[in-house]
């Protein structure tokens, strides 16, 4: 799963340093010789669309999420591991969403063959398409850690479930 979580956000780099360059090279041109690519803000748009969920998935795969530990520290081990199944299934939950509206949102624009309003007038099914892509990464990883999370539970191996679910305290150097 961290191999998986490693390439996401490998993916998720790269898509933001080339957005950058892109950005920087526009306002270069735009500033030294008065010329616009056009549609760099557009690029950008589909680019945070596709990287959002790439994002997520990492976030949720290395426990980087916010979590409010200091409570549920107090409470006996398998009420723990409960609360952080519980928080485990609450993201499968929250990404099955986000994946049947990027569904239902894709499949609008193919019935209605959508394009932006933009000078490109990019028809919307192609970017719309990695998004979707992108998108299933996230409901893939949490739909995994969910029946992790619920089969450590069956078990009833408490440490297991806070060994693997519950997020690390911070690092002291």
């Amino acid at each position: 799963m961290h191999t998986y979580s490693r390439l996401l956000g490998i993916l998720f780099g790269v898509l933001m340093i080339l957005l950058s360059l892109a950005i920087t090279a526009e306002t270069l041109l735009r500033k030294l010789f008065s010329v616009s690519l056009g549609g760099i803000d557009e690029l950008g748009g589909y680019a945070i669309a596709v990287a959002a969920p790439l994002a997520f998935t990492v976030a949720l795969v290395e426990n980087a999420h916010i979590r409010i530990n200091q409570l549920t520290a107090l409470f006996p081990r398998p009420v723990q591991a409960v609360l952080d199944a519980l928080s485990v299934l609450s993201m499968a939950v929250l990404a099955g969403y986000f994946f049947f509206f990027t569904i239902d949102t894709v499949m609008d624009t193919f019935a209605y063959q959508s394009i932006a309003p933009t000078p490109w007038a990019t028809p919307l099914i192609y970017p719309q398409t990695v998004w979707l892509i992108a998108s299933a990464t996230f409901p893939i990883a949490a739909i995994i850690l969910a029946a992790q999370a619920l089969r450590l539970l069956a078990t009833g191996d408490w440490r297991a479930v806070t060994r693997r679910f519950a997020r690390p305290p911070p690092r002291t150097n």
